[in-house]
């Protein structure tokens, strides 16, 4: 990817969520019960970036040490509520077959956290970056006038330009 050489920032037109979703390998020696868990996000992401109307804005991949997860934005709530929901899509079946295979069980965790973000409720800045994180869900700007501080971005009123 291109850096831009510059500040700039991410505009999006109304409310959307960003849903973090991931896995914690507990125990390395099992690979036949985390593995499985491992797989499936690709899958789901693969089948999501297929068809944007879904609800899916951007997503990325990351992973530290014995954890796993992905960043992604959605345009609501509502779609990605469906999407988790809906049996024909790769979600629903890899839902139960976790639950049947480690259920409560300690050799892999799963976790998510959703935020549901009003219009307007969210600024970013990135400066000698190439295009990242919400920027990809919506539209890299220029990090000038309005936009240039963070109470600007949020409609605060303005401050001096530090990020």
């Amino acid at each position: 990817m291109t850096i831009i050489a510059d500040r700039m920032t991410a505009a999006i037109d109304g409310e959307f969520v960003v849903f973090l979703i991931g896995m914690r390998i507990n125990h390395w020696h099992r690979p036949w019960t985390w593995l499985p868990v491992a797989r499936a996000m690709p899958r789901m992401l693969a089948e999501l970036k297929a068809e944007p109307g879904l609800g899916l804005l951007h997503a990325s991949a990351h992973f530290g040490g014995r954890n796993l997860f992905t960043i992604q934005y959605w345009r609501s709530f509502a779609q990605l509520h469906a999407y988790a929901h809906a049996p024909a899509r790769a979600h629903r079946p890899a839902w139960t077959a976790f639950n049947r295979a480690i259920g409560s069980g300690d050799d892999v965790g799963i976790w998510h956290e959703t935020y549901i973000v009003a219009a307007g409720q969210s600024e970013s800045v990135y400066n000698n970056m190439p295009p990242f994180g919400l920027a990809l869900a919506g539209t890299l700007v220029p990090a000038r006038g309005g936009r240039a501080s963070a109470n600007g971005r949020l409609g605060q009123g303005s401050d001096t330009p530090a990020g």
